[in-house]
């Protein structure tokens, strides 16, 4: 093993994630042992690959297992665990040339997935393994896109953009009777799911709302693929100008600090999202109208938000529940007892609460 540094390899340093580059590299082969390599990466220590690409993906999974498991320990231990197993297998790196060629061998091509994420390189770079594949993956999603039935048609997830793989919260919106077809806002659209199944139910005009320059790229895509151009797209923290009869807005789930930008769809740091669309409410629903806001109750099951502080928080914003609609989950992580959270979210209900402005008292 030769120790090396990013800058004196004249190699660039790749993160979509603001991982930290590790300040010592060395360089390591197909005859680097997995407990070497996993002592290494725990020192901080990291790992320049220079084999056979199938013995590095098999590597990083010798060194997952010697991670553990944070099955059966409390949220906040499954986060730290979670977190230090990110930056110990983060550790093993791949270097790629200009044009983001992949110089292993039996190395996948990787420049079109590469140059989506990064943009063009015309500089040689280091990049973590963990996160190439997280990139080729994304790649193979948007590429061949996710199925809803709802649509009848795939929507194309990009990278960094949270996957309707979860169709029950998909169906919650399908099924649901709507208040008005005239206008509705779609506030942190992500790839443009809902939005879209609402301009399939026959919403005359969708404003999809997003605070990411990513995600309303894609959806802008996704519209475009499924022919709604009445769905307009708006970069903006919530709520877009004006009312409407129905808005729907699918939060974050877990109110918990996110480790990387691309957690920000699943953890919401002190419900703050929740609470901003809960309080702004109001003022954007037209008098009679519909507010969908789109909830597991993950969060209660973990100890981390009660449905007392739920309600509480709908009736300090002036809301009253017309109604909810209730799914169990289907994806395969509530049937995988390996997951470490599968107690949990083996109960897991998924609600849409129908949410509208509290009545002002009438006078005596």
């Amino acid at each position: 093993m030769n120790p090396l540094s990013i800058k004196d390899d004249g190699r660039r340093w790749l993160t979509t994630v603001a991982a930290i580059p590790p300040r010592t590299v060395v360089t390591v082969d197909d005859r680097v042992t997995a407990d070497e390599a996993y002592r290494l990466a725990v020192s901080g220590t990291g790992l320049a690959w220079h084999g056979d690409f199938p013995n590095a993906r098999n590597l990083l999974a010798a060194m997952s297992r010697r991670c553990g498991s944070a099955a059966g320990k409390p949220f906040r231990d499954h986060r730290i665990h979670q977190a230090r197993r990110a930056r110990i297998l983060g550790r093993l790196l791949v270097p790629l040339d200009p044009g983001h060629v992949l110089p292993l061998r039996r190395g996948p091509d990787v420049r079109a997935a590469c140059t989506e994420v990064y943009g063009p390189s015309e500089t040689a770079s280091l990049v973590s393994l963990r996160e190439l594949l997280g990139v080729v993956g994304a790649h193979e999603w948007r590429v061949n896109g996710v199925e809803i039935p709802a649509l009848g048609a795939k929507i194309h997830p990009h990278h960094g953009v949270f996957s309707p793989v979860r169709g029950e919260y998909v169906d919650l919106v399908a099924r649901t009777p709507l208040p008005s077809k005239e206008l509705a806002f779609d506030i942190g659209t992500g790839t443009g799911v809902l939005a879209a199944v609402l301009a399939r139910r026959g919403v005359e005009r969708v404003v999809a709302t997003d605070t990411e320059p990513r995600a309303l790229a894609c959806a802008r895509e996704n519209f475009e693929r499924l022919g709604f151009p009445h769905v307009e797209t708006l970069e903006t923290d919530v709520f877009p100008p004006g009312r409407a009869a129905l808005i729907v807005c699918n939060p974050p789930w877990l109110p918990a600090r996110a480790h990387t930008p691309f957690e920000r769809a699943v953890y919401d740091p002190g419900s703050r999202m929740l609470n901003a669309f809960l309080d702004r409410l109001p003022r954007h629903l037209e008098p009679g109208g519909e507010a969908w806001l789109i909830l597991s109750d993950l969060a209660e099951l973990l100890g981390l938000r009660t449905r007392a502080q739920l309600l509480r928080a709908f009736e300090r914003s002036g809301l009253e529940v017309r109604g909810r609609e209730d799914t169990r989950p289907r994806h395969r992580r509530a049937t995988d007892p390996r997951d470490p959270l599968h107690v949990f979210r083996a109960r897991e209900v998924t609600s849409l609460w129908r949410l509208t402005n509290r009545a002002a008292p009438v006078p005596d």
